[in-house]
């Protein structure tokens, strides 16, 4: 029970992440909705690389089963670059149809539109 901890966890996240993401009409709310998913994710990763007495693979004289994956912690980076970019530029357009419309309101600003 202790080891599916973490993947419960990342489920978690990421449920909280997709209801906030339909379930809000606040743009500012939809973007940390997508923040959870993703760090639900990323989550969900480093749990998938773990190893239970695993050593980091950074010393070259390790046996090889019992290091810790190294993929997924390099892809978890990436995740982690990634997912700061779009969030940042997703905020960014979230100021202009602020600026544009004068909120933040999604059906607002879809019946605001034509």
């Amino acid at each position: 029970m202790l080891y599916d901890l973490p993947f419960l966890a990342a489920a978690l996240l990421m449920v909280i992440g997709i209801a906030t993401m339909l379930l809000r009409r606040n743009l500012i709310k939809v973007v940390m909705g997508l923040s959870l998913v993703e760090a639900g994710v990323n989550l969900l990763l480093v749990a998938l690389g773990y190893r239970g007495g695993g050593i980091a693979p950074i010393f070259t004289n390790a046996p090889q089963d019992l290091m810790v994956l190294p993929t997924v912690q390099a892809m978890t980076l990436t995740n982690i670059v990634i997912g700061i970019a779009t969030t940042a530029l997703m905020l960014s357009f979230v100021m202009v149809i602020y600026r544009r419309y004068g909120t933040a309101d999604a059906d607002a600003v879809r019946r605001l539109r034509g």
